[in-house]
């Protein structure tokens, strides 16, 4: 095989993880973990194998080692790398640890073979110049299969959530400033010049010589901060892996001043070589300032987007823009692939560099999502350029080139191109402002006319539980304000205020600076998260000098209004649509003693009566979220996962233990393992216990774990009922944080679904024995479970028997808010027995349900 056609075959693999990545980015909304699988997609699939492969290929050249192709040792290599990176995702997105376990000592053998192949050349080979090179390519391999260890246990639900935090940052640092860093840092000592077809700078093998030990320093100080959790530590290892690389690169600014970068492949590369030195900068400013490691890891959750969009990806598609033409052969097919490649560079670099600043910077959200689509525009559009490269450079092969070098593209043309891609930011930038005026601060709503005085007043609000502190400003009338918000609480937060000006959320830790403007009237201000306003959210802005009266405490603009009264009314009396199926109120048996259960917490559009929808907060997509069965000495291990938008958190009530640590709060994308042993009977509820926890439950946030009493007899059939209120907010919208407020539920519904068992019917014989678990989730209100036309013999509530079969009978079970029992009865005679809650107004309001009786 040519070695041309070994490098197009194993470069066919790269291109596979690309092309899954671009997909995951355009489906995302609907992918689960898809910032996980975004982030491995890149990083360990396509990355990872473009190392092997190049790593391998320098290691040659630079070594003097001329094996033949097709290199069985890689080939084998590449396959078990590509068995075990697609395992490691396979088992993350099933939540399959013992399969991510196994992908992950696939990849880390792959990675130590590797380093021990690359030993074992430096041993055999003849002294070279640049052998430093392939000391870079040793360590970073040592240092991937350290960080695919680490990545492999934080994914054990076993982990204690805080270690688990721990053990992300340090993986995070090993494998994209170790494996990645060190391979492009060694790599770029020999191919930037050659890139730049110009003379070595000196000096260059010298500082690469003597800055590994210090990259390899840094990132041991690095690694220790990130699992001692100290913010400090870890910034001092930022900054000096910043020096370290700095040192490495400083002697290579000479060949940039005698050769300018001019084409796509020398600017692709040198723009990632900025966006890893500026992600750097930023760390360790970030992180030495950091007063918690909550503060910690917001910073380094601000440096994905930096260092795989900005740094990775751009060295990547550099690199191969350069390698691709030369390892294809021949003059003319190279000349073809470059001309291909060079297409529209200056645009796709201008605006693909231009919209992630946009990303970085504090910007409305609408103008981050839009900015983000021209990143994905600006790099999906390489992978047809290099497949239409490819074919041309095949197409020419021993076609005759025309000698002498082709003509360059004139400047003032190239610099046209990049103004457009940089045009093309800023209009779209201008678009989501004017979408969305009140995001950045702009007044939409009028206030009383007052003269500017060009002074400015700064205040500081910070927060303290469920409150802003201070929660009212005083500024002198015609002054302009500006708030720094400083969130010090546990939750994410925001500002906005009655002119439209406002924050994004903020993650604990992190701050956000608001303009208000020129303030001429009172304002009102509050946090708009769900039921943070209802909880004291509020602030005060108080103008100085106006004339009594005088306020703009008005919201910006038309707020969507919550469903009201009649579309609740018409809804009851619907039928639901063709697509409509009701929850199986069927309950499973108890299964193993150890019960191990991952919830994500997703936020789904659900239709909750016909024709009525609401986006809800769930526990695993489904509201209630999954019952969970089992028997007293039953062992419960719950993996949460927060990939929702704000902070949530669990509380089961069947475990007994302190709940400082299982039941916090978590953010975005972080993960928890709560565990139990259930040591008493009863059907109990969960739900969120994250503040307030009235408005978290009302929009879905409950479900139900059934402990068996002991020797509890079997019947012919068992059902569960949970009982809970809808606070409508608009259509597709959340809760109505004010109706929870004022205990004014607009819907009552058993599983979720308002009347959904008049459709659905539960199904009996004569003669049979029926089993009926209830439990009031609430938030707020109780039940009284009563079957129409049946008598209940057996009545089992919190923990204990009210009634056994006799001459006694009951008809209702009455249940306060999160208390629960079952009921057992029999049918005398066919026909149709409607059940609900004898609080008639909530079985008017859907409440209700049919057991239908057969023969």
């Amino acid at each position: 095989m040519k070695r041309s056609n070994w490098h197009l075959r194993a470069g066919s693999v790269i291109f596979a993880w690309l092309v899954a990545l671009v997909v995951v980015a355009l489906a995302h909304r609907s992918i689960p973990l898809s910032g996980w699988l975004l982030v491995h997609l890149l990083g360990l699939g396509a990355a990872g194998n473009a190392i092997l492969i190049w790593s391998r290929h320098f290691a040659d050249a630079l070594l003097r080692r001329t094996p033949d192709p097709p290199y069985p040792g890689q080939v084998l290599r590449l396959t078990a790398f590509n068995i075990g990176a697609v395992t490691v995702i396979v088992g993350m997105v099933g939540f399959w640890w013992p399969v991510v376990l196994a992908g992950g000592l696939l990849v880390a053998a792959v990675a130590l073979v590797h380093a021990t192949d690359l030993v074992r050349f430096l041993r055999a080979a003849l002294p070279a110049r640049f052998a430093i090179t392939v000391h870079y390519y040793v360590a970073a391999a040592v240092l991937l299969a350290v960080g695919v260890g680490l990545g492999v246990a934080m994914a054990n639900s076993a982990l204690p959530g805080g270690l688990a935090a721990r053990f992300r940052t340090a993986h995070a640092v090993l494998n994209v400033f170790g494996w990645i860093g060190l391979m492009v840092l060694g790599t770029l000592v020999t191919l930037w010049p050659t890139m730049l077809r110009t003379r070595m700078a000196d000096g260059v093998e010298r500082a690469a010589r003597r800055g590994l030990p210090g990259l390899l320093a840094a990132l041991g100080v690095a690694v220790s901060g990130a699992l001692a959790a100290s913010p400090q530590i870890l910034g001092i290892g930022a900054v000096l892996y910043l020096a370290a690389a700095g040192w490495v690169l400083w002697p290579h600014l000479d060949e940039i001043r005698r050769k300018r970068p001019a084409d796509f492949a020398t600017l692709s590369v040198l723009c990632g070589v900025v966006w890893l030195i500026g992600a750097l900068g930023y760390a360790g400013v970030g992180l030495l300032a950091a007063r918690s490691w909550e503060a910690a890891t917001a910073v380094t959750a601000a440096l994905a987007p930096v260092l795989l969009a900005g740094f990775l990806v751009q060295v990547l598609f550099g690199s191969l823009a350069y390698l691709v033409p030369v390892v294809i052969g021949g003059r003319a097919s190279a000349l073809a692939a470059i001309a291909t490649l060079e297409r529209g560079a200056p645009w796709r670099i201008s605006m693909a560099n231009a919209a992630l600043l946009v990303c970085v910077l504090p910007v409305p959200s609408l103008v981050r999502v839009a900015s983000s689509v021209l990143v994905l525009v600006a790099y999906a559009t390489f992978l047809p350029l290099l497949v239409r490269a490819v074919w041309l450079a095949q197409r020419n092969t021993g076609v005759q080139s025309t000698p002498g070098r082709p003509e360059p593209v004139p400047l003032p043309r190239r610099l046209g191109v990049a103004a457009a891609g940089f045009a093309v930011v800023v209009l779209t930038a201008a678009a989501g402002v004017a979408a969305d005026p009140s995001s950045l601060g702009i007044a939409t709503a009028p206030q009383a006319s007052v003269a500017a005085t060009g002074q400015t007043t700064e205040v500081q609000v910070h927060v303290e539980g469920m409150r802003f502190v201070p929660n009212t400003i005083e500024v002198p009338a015609g002054n302009r304000l500006q708030i720094t918000l400083v969130n010090t609480g546990t939750d994410r937060h925001d500002l906005v205020l009655a002119n439209g000006a406002r924050t994004e959320r903020i993650a604990p830790g992190t701050s956000a600076v608001l303009d208000a403007g020129v303030i001429g009237s009172d304002l009102d201000g509050w946090c708009s998260v769900a039921g943070h306003r209802q909880m004291g959210m509020t602030l005060t802005v108080k103008a100085i000098g106006t004339a009594p009266g005088m306020s703009a405490n008005h919201h910006a603009g038309p707020a969507a209004a919550s469903v009201d009264t009649a579309e609740v009314a018409r809804s009851l009396g619907n039928i639901p649509g063709p697509h409509f199926v009701a929850r199986d109120p069927r309950l499973n048996d108890a299964g193993p003693t150890l019960h191990r259960v991952t919830l994500p917490v997703t936020e789904v559009e659900r239709e909750v009566s016909p024709g009525i929808t609401q986006r809800l907060w769930t526990f695993g997509g489904s509201a209630p979220g999954p019952t969970l069965r089992g028997k007293i000495g039953d062992v419960f291990e719950i993996t949460l996962i927060n990939d929702g938008t704000i902070g949530h958190s669990i509380d089961f009530h069947a475990g007994s233990l302190a709940p400082d640590q299982p039941m916090r709060t978590i953010n975005p994308r972080e993960r928890l393992v709560y565990r139990f042993t259930a040591t008493r009977a009863g059907i109990w509820l969960y739900h969120c216990a994250t503040m307030p926890m009235s408005v978290h439950i009302a929009n879905g946030m409950f479900g139900a774990v059934v402990i068996d009493p002991p020797d509890l007899p079997a019947v012919d059939h068992e059902y569960l009922m949970v009982q809970s209120e809808f606070y409508l907010g608009p259509q597709g919208g959340e809760v109505d944080a004010d109706k929870v407020s004022a205990d004014k539920p607009d819907l009552v519904a058993f599983n979720g679904y308002a009347l959904q068992y008049d459709r659905a019917p539960l199904k009996a014989r004569v003669g049979e024995r029926v089993r009926i678990w209830v439990l009031a989730a609430g938030p707020n209100r109780g039940t009284a479970f009563h079957v129409v036309g049946g008598q209940f013999d057996t009545v089992w509530a919190e923990g204990d028997y009210r009634l056994r079969p006799g001459a006694g009978g009951s008809q209702v079970l009455g249940l306060f808010p999160a208390q629960g029992g079952f009921v057992e009865l029999t049918f005398p005679e066919p026909g149709n027995y409607p059940f609900v809650s004898h609080a008639m107004i909530d079985a008017e309001r859907g409440a209700h349900g049919v057991v239908s009786v057969r023969p």
